[in-house]
């Protein structure tokens, strides 16, 4: 199964304020993850503010590939999921660093020796996933919960990692929401 080429839309003002088209074809930043070979982040847009700033300002998804949103704002993409080959899972710890420092943030990675999986992460925000294609596993601390096609996660800061455990590819659409965590939550994460 191959997924189908992303287009995106984006759609501006012009100088007498009628709704146009700015930009019509691929996301401009398309990134592979070079220690997770096949997964695919697809940048389509993020905003810096909230409110977010309406304007016909350039693409915001140029630059080096960014885990997190921007403080107090969003970042939307969507994410190609490849099937796990039995070589990445015995390998795939050490190069969980990686990973996350090319996708900005290596601090994410809460992977240890006792993790149910090498992509464990935690990021303070607040998700929205979407499975679009295939299916996949979320697996959390304790539990795992497999999704397929119109499956809605709403991930809360939680430490999690997603495993496609399938013959085929998975895409999922993801919002992240600059987030804090209550002061309930952080001091039990304090603890761990």
């Amino acid at each position: 199964m191959s997924l189908a080429t992303i287009r995106r839309i984006v759609t501006a003002h012009d100088a007498s304020g009628q709704a146009i088209v700015a930009s019509d074809g691929p996301p401009s930043h398309v990134e592979e993850i070079q220690a997770m070979p096949g997964t695919i982040f697809h940048e389509l847009w993020a905003s810096a503010a909230a409110p977010a700033r309406i304007d016909n300002g350039p693409d915001p998804t140029g630059g080096a590939l960014q885990l997190l949103p921007p403080p107090h704002g969003t970042r939307m993409r969507i994410v190609d999921f490849p099937p796990e080959s039995a070589q990445w899972l015995a390998h795939g710890a050490e190069h969980a660093p990686a990973a996350f420092a090319q996708m900005g943030d290596a601090r994410a990675s809460t992977r240890r020796d006792d993790s149910p999986h090498p992509r464990m992460h935690r990021t303070e925000t607040l998700d929205y996933g979407v499975v679009l294609e295939g299916r996949i596993t979320l697996v959390l601390d304790d539990s795992e919960t497999t999704l397929g096609p119109g499956c809605v996660v709403v991930q809360r800061g939680s430490n999690h990692a997603w495993a496609n455990r399938s013959s085929n590819p998975c895409r999922m659409l993801f919002v992240l929401i600059d987030g804090s965590y209550d002061a309930s939550i952080a001091g039990s994460l304090a603890r761990r």
